[in-house]
C-alpha cells in the first residue's frame, strides 16, 4: 500500500500476515521463531525493509499445564528471531480458550517499507537465465513440514513429528535480509523468492507458473550440510533462511561476489527453460520431471460441502464465577481474566522500540504507531474473538474486522488495507466448511464496507484433534495512515478535571458470548445480535478526526469484558481514577440489566476523555454520553441501582494475574 503525505511519495508498505500453527504445537520455540523468519522473509523477497512484527496467539487455559508449555516457548520463541534480526515486535494479542488446548496458533505479521520503484515479483523470465540459490545450507531438517504437520490433523504422537518443524537462525536471516536488498538495490535480479513451504519444489515451482516458463535444476549443486541426502529430500527441505533468485547471466558474477560478501553462499543450481517443465537432475542424471501447471495451475480442488451445524461443535466452558457475583467482584474478575489481563508480561520478552520508529508501543494505544520519513505514521492492529466467531461466523467475522478498525481510529489512523490468518478445523467435514465460507463472507464483505482492500494473507486449515476442532479464528491484521504522529492517540486517561464519556452505542449490550458468559460457563449462543455496520464506520470516523485533531485526550474502543472493562483499563493505562458524575436511581435496577450495562459486549463503542468543550462538540456529531471526571486513585461506578468503588491497587493486582507464568 503506498503510504507518506506527499502526493508524489514513493513510499510504499508491504505487509501480510502467515501462521506456523502445527510446527508450534509440536515444537513452540522453534516452531514459533521459524513463523517469525517465514514472514520476514516475505517481506525482504519483495525489496521492503521490515520494520515491524505483531503476532496473535492462541492457547487452552492458562490452568493447563501443556498450554503454559507452549505460550513460554512460543513467546520465547518469537522474542529470540525477532529481537535477534533486530526488527521491533510492536504489538500483537493472545486468547486462552479450552478448543485451542491441542492446536495451538501462532500466527505471525510483518511489514516493511520500500520505494515503489525498487519493488521485484517473483515471476521467473528469461529463457537461459541462470536460477542462484543462497543463503543457509540445505539439510534434513523440515522435511515434510507443509504436508506432515500442515496439512493433518494433530493425535498423540505429534511428537515424532518434531523432526518436521524448521530450526531457525535469525544471525542468519540478517545477512541474507542485507543482501537481498543490497541485489535489488544495484538492480542485478530479474526475479526472488523465499524458499517456504516444500522447500525448493513450491519455490521453483511457483516462480515457473508466474513467468510462464520452465525450470531445470541440478540438485547436486544445491549446498548441502548432511551428506546422502535423496534427491527428494534436497527438494522437499524446508531448511530455513533460504533464498531464490534469477538473474541475467552477465550478472551472475556479480551476485555471486555480493552473496560472498555477506556470507550467504551463492550458487548457481539451475536455469530458467521454454519447456513449462519441472526438471530435477542429478549432474546428468534425470531424475525427475513434472509439467509446471500440474504442480501450481492445476491441482485439484476440493469440494466442500458447507452446512451449518446441527447441534453444538463446542461444549460449555468451565465456570469461574458464580452467577451471583456482585457487579464488583464481576468487574474485579473480568479485570484478571486470562483474556483481558494485563499483556505487559509477554512484551516485556520483545524489542518494540529497535530501529526507532515505535511511537506507539504496547499497552499505551490501541494500535501500534510508527512513525515515517516524513512525519507521518502507520497505525497497525491485529484482532479477532474466535468465540465470538464460533457463536455467528458471519457476525464475528465482521466483528473482528471492525475491531482492528476501531482499534486504528483511537490511534487517529484511517484504514488503508487488511491482511488475514484464517485459522479454521478440517474443512472436508462439513459444518467447518460452513464456518469457513460464511467467515470469508463476513471478511469480504466488512472489509468493502472499510473500504480497506485485502492485499494478501495465509490459511491455516485442519486445526483440529481428537477432542474436536479450534475456535474459527478468521485473524485480522489492519494497517492505517496517520497525518501526524506527534498526535496518535493514546489508550489512558490523561489529565485530572477531563470529563469522560461513552461514545457510539445506540442500543443495550449483549452478554451473549461475552468474557462475562465464558466466565459463568454459559454454552455459546446459536447466532450474535445484529449490528449497524455504517453506523459503527460513522462512529470510528468521527473518533479518529478527534484524536487527529488533538481534542481528545485518550481514546480506547470497548471490547472484551464491555463498559466497566473498558473504562477500568483507561484507569490502569493512565494511573489515574475515575468517578461518575450522578445519583443513582432509587427503584432497584434488574441485576440482567445492570450486567448487560456493565459487561455486556457489541461493536463500535469506545471510552472517550477530554475537556467538556471537546465532548460536547464530538456529541454534535455521534451518540455520546458524558459519565464522570477523570481523577484519584479509585474508578467508582454507577449502574442504574448499583454504586461500588474499586482502587486502582486492586485493579493492578487483579491485572496482572498472568505475571506468574512468566518468573
Amino acid at each position: 500500500m503506498r503510504v507518506g503525505l506527499a502526493e508524489d511519495s514513493d513510499l510504499v508498505c508491504a505487509f501480510k500476515v502467515e501462521s506456523h500453527n502445527h510446527p508450534s504445537a509440536v515444537e513452540p520455540f522453534q516452531g514459533a521463531a521459524t513463523g517469525v523468519g517465514g514472514i520476514l522473509r516475505d517481506i525482504f523477497a519483495i525489496g521492503a525493509r521490515p520494520v515491524a512484527v505483531l503476532d496473535a496467539l492462541r492457547f487452552g487455559e492458562p490452568t493447563s499445564e501443556r498450554s503454559r508449555y507452549l505460550l513460554d516457548r512460543a513467546v520465547a520463541g518469537i522474542g529470540h528471531y525477532g529481537n535477534s534480526i533486530g526488527v521491533p515486535t510492536i504489538g500483537g494479542e493472545v486468547y486462552f480458550e479450552g478448543p485451542y488446548e491441542t492446536n495451538c496458533l501462532v500466527n505471525a505479521m510483518a511489514l516493511g517499507l520500500a520505494n515503489a520503484g525498487d519493488m521485484i515479483r517473483s515471476a521467473a523470465t528469461g529463457i537461459g537465465n541462470p536460477l542462484i540459490l543462497f543463503g543457509a545450507s540445505t539439510g534434513r531438517d523440515g522435511i515434510g513440514g507443509a504436508s506432515v504437520l500442515a496439512s493433518a490433523e494433530l493425535d498423540d504422537a505429534d511428537g515424532d513429528k518434531r523432526p518436521t518443524v524448521q530450526v531457525g537462525d535469525p544471525f542468519e536471516e540478517k545477512k541474507l535480509l542485507e543482501c537481498s536488498l543490497e541485489l535489488l538495490e544495484k538492480g542485478l535480479l530479474v526475479a526472488l523468492q523465499d524458499l517456504g513451504a516444500a522447500g525448493l519444489t513450491s519455490s521453483a515451482s511457483e516462480m515457473a507458473s508466474k513467468g510462464e516458463t520452465g525450470m531445470d535444476i541440478d540438485i547436486s549443486k544445491v549446498p548441502l550440510r548432511e551428506p546422502g541426502m535423496a534427491p527428494f529430500e534436497i527438494m522437499v527441505s524446508e531448511s530455513q533462511e533460504r533464498m531464490l533468485c534469477v538473474c541475467t547471466p552477465e550478472n551472475v558474477d556479480a551476485v555471486i561476489a555480493i552473496t560472498d560478501k555477506w556470507l550467504v553462499h551463492g550458487t548457481v543450481i539451475g536455469s530458467v527453460t521454454d519447456t513449462r517443465a519441472m526438471r530435477i537432475f542429478d549432474g546428468e542424471t534425470l531424475v525427475g520431471e513434472m509439467p509446471v501447471e500440474a504442480l501450481v495451475d492445476d491441482c485439484p480442488l476440493y469440494d466442500l460441502a458447507p452446512a451449518k451445524p446441527q447441534q453444538p461443535l463446542y461444549p460449555a466452558p468451565v465456570a469461574t464465577l458464580a452467577a451471583d457475583a456482585s457487579p464488583r467482584d464481576t468487574l474485579l474478575a473480568l479485570v484478571g481474566a486470562p483474556n483481558i489481563a494485563s499483556r505487559l508480561p509477554l512484551f516485556e520478552q520483545y524489542d518494540p522500540v529497535v530501529q526507532s520508529r515505535t511511537v506507539r508501543r504496547p499497552n499505551t494505544c490501541d494500535a501500534a504507531v510508527l512513525q515515517l520519513p516524513d512525519g507521518s505514521g502507520l497505525g497497525v492492529s491485529i484482532d479477532c474473538n474466535g468465540r465470538r466467531v464460533a457463536a455467528d461466523p458471519y457476525r464475528g467475522t465482521i466483528e473482528a474486522a471492525l475491531e482492528c478498525a476501531s482499534n486504528l481510529a483511537c490511534a487517529g489512523a484511517k484504514p488503508l488495507g487488511t491482511t488475514n490468518n484464517l485459522n479454521f478445523g478440517n474443512p472436508e467435514k462439513p459444518e467447518i466448511a460452513w464456518q469457513l465460507t460464511e467467515a470469508v463472507r463476513g471478511l469480504g464483505d466488512a472489509c468493502r464496507a472499510l473500504d480497506a482492500p485485502i492485499v494478501g494473507g495465509n490459511v491455516s486449515l485442519y486445526n483440529q484433534g481428537a477432542a474436536g476442532p479450534i475456535y474459527p479464528t478468521p485473524v485480522v491484521g489492519m494497517v492505517g495512515a496517520l497525518p501526524d504522529v506527534t498526535r496518535a492517540g493514546q489508550l489512558g486517561f490523561a489529565k485530572e478535571g477531563d470529563l469522560w464519556g461513552l461514545a457510539g452505542w445506540t442500543g443495550m449490550p449483549s452478554l451473549d458470548a461475552s468474557e462475562l458468559a465464558k466466565l459463568r460457563g454459559d454454552a455459546l449462543p446459536d447466532g450474535l445480535p445484529e449490528f449497524d455496520v455504517d453506523h459503527v464506520i460513522a462512529t470510528q470516523e468521527a473518533i479518529r478526526e478527534a484524536v487527529r485533531s488533538g481534542a481528545l485526550s485518550s481514546a480506547h474502543d470497548v471490547a472484551e469484558g464491555g463498559f466497566a472493562v473498558a473504562v477500568a483499563e483507561c484507569c490502569l493505562a493512565g494511573g489515574i481514577g475515575a468517578k461518575v458524575l450522578g445519583e443513582p436511581t432509587t427503584d432497584r435496577t434488574p441485576r440482567e440489566v445492570v450486567d448487560a450495562i456493565l459487561f455486556g459486549e457489541r461493536p463500535g463503542g469506545f471510552i472517550v476523555s477530554g475537556s467538556e468543550e471537546a465532548l460536547e462538540a464530538l456529541a454534535e456529531k455521534i451518540p455520546l454520553d458524558i459519565f464522570g471526571e477523570v481523577g484519584g486513585d479509585t474508578l467508582d461506578v454507577v449502574a442504574g441501582s448499583e454504586t461500588f468503588s474499586v482502587t486502582l491497587d486492586e485493579l493492578r493486582d487483579a491485572h496482572a494475574s498472568l505475571r506468574p507464568l512468566f518468573p
